[in-house]
């Protein structure tokens, strides 16, 4: 009896000695209190955006690219001019343009004249008559005027010229737009002539 009674109370000094107490409190501490069990709790499996990977938009099929690669080409050198292009579009997406084929479109949407001048001689006199431009005839000046922009900055190799251009021609400035609109202040300045176009 008395052994059982020693054996009891020292049992009992044992469950409340610091360290068994410290392994309850440890145990008993709520997911509220242990910040990482917080941290999983209010986590609740959200999604994270998946970043988009960048494909260059350059096709060797493409009407508008082939167009505006056969313009740029210079002594029978497409493969240089192809490479220009591709870099261009790699140098719009540097810059910050997330779709750099749909700022290409922009950019000579932007830099086609639809009003042009035409000069035009009557009984000993030449007119400078405003004319409505043909498409092909928009978008072939269009790619003209861009291309006049880019070679004219000096100091930097041509892709990133035609790169700023491009990116200035969407944004309505830059050379390729002064010309566009210079045609159409020509043009409007003009209109008193606009009757002698059936001549």
């Amino acid at each position: 009896m008395a052994k059982t009674k020693a054996a009891a109370e020292e049992a009992a000094s044992q469950n409340s000695s610091p360290a068994t107490q410290e392994k309850k409190e440890k145990q008993e501490v709520s997911p509220e209190k242990n910040p990482k069990e917080k941290a999983s709790i209010k986590g609740g499996g959200g999604k994270t955006e998946k970043k988009v990977k960048y494909t260059n938009p350059f096709s060797h099929t493409d009407p508008l690219q082939k167009k505006f690669i056969n313009s740029l080409m210079k002594k029978g050198k497409k493969t240089v001019a192809q490479n220009i292009l591709r870099e261009a579009f790699d140098e719009l997406a540097r810059l910050g343009e997330n779709e750099p084929r749909k700022t290409f479109e922009a950019a000579l949407q932007n830099a086609s004249p639809s009003m042009n001048v035409q000069p035009k001689r009557i009984g000993g006199a030449i007119y400078q008559i405003p004319v409505e431009v043909p498409s092909k005839r928009q978008q072939s000046l269009a790619i003209r005027w861009i291309l006049q922009g880019a070679r004219g900055r000096k100091g930097r190799p041509m892709h990133k010229r035609l790169a700023q251009e491009l990116m200035d021609a969407a944004n309505e400035t830059g050379h390729a737009v002064t010309k566009k609109n210079d045609a159409h202040r020509m043009a409007q300045s003009n209109k008193a002539f606009a009757h002698l176009a059936r001549y």
